[in-house]
């Protein structure tokens, strides 16, 4: 059972069609004994990082993904839901985030076109369970926001766009994809796939 974090700014529909047909059964939840329960839990985010924190901890849902991070299963953030990972954004003024990763979420700054939209190579900077039986290739991207990890450890993966850019982050149980995998084709599918075998292998 997969727990699809429901705060009310996730792209719920698309991720849980994403899950469903890869075979697993998920459930869309803010009840925190259902998260809890969980094999793997998924973050997902569409918006503003300071909102997006408002609402995890006026439902308490801030402390619940970190409890369900300490019980040692398989975290997923994808887009925003990546980047709520993280310790602080600079979106829209200064926002602390859940801390389980260090780093800072910035803005793209440059002459060159924001948000970054479209499909970009992958590249693997480290091996990682997210990346068996994979090759690099093309995933779909929309954001003006972008995350620096303090650590190189957690960087996984990355594309070029005008700079090195964080696409893949991990530490541990937790994980994040700032594309969207199940907008990504076969690789983002596959991606997403690799998780959800963290998470049978978590029930096991």
């Amino acid at each position: 059972m997969i727990a699809i974090i429901d705060y009310g700014m996730g792209n719920l529909h698309s991720v849980s069609k994403a899950v469903e047909r890869l075979g697993l059964d998920f459930s869309i939840t803010a009840d925190p004994a259902a998260i809890l329960a969980a094999d793997g839990a998924i973050l997902p985010g569409v918006g503003a990082f300071g909102d997006a924190m408002d609402n995890l901890r006026e439902t308490g849902l801030d402390e619940v993904t970190k409890q369900f991070v300490a019980t040692g299963k398989p975290l997923l953030g994808i887009c925003l839901g990546m980047q709520l990972l993280f310790s602080e954004s600079e979106e829209y003024g200064n926002h602390k985030g859940l801390d389980l990763l260090p780093g800072r979420v910035v803005r793209f700054q440059g002459d060159y076109k924001v948000p970054h939209m479209g499909w970009n190579k992958l590249s693997f900077r480290q091996s990682s369970p997210m990346f068996d039986g994979l090759d690099e290739g093309h995933v779909y991207f929309v954001h003006s926001y972008h995350v620096k990890p303090e650590l190189e450890s957690d960087l996984l993966a990355t594309v070029d766009y005008y700079q090195q850019v964080t696409a893949i982050v991990g530490r541990n149980n937790v994980y994040g994809m700032q594309f969207h995998p199940e907008k990504s084709s076969d690789l983002g599918m596959q991606l997403l796939g690799n998780f959800l075998k963290l998470a049978v292998k978590a029930s096991e």
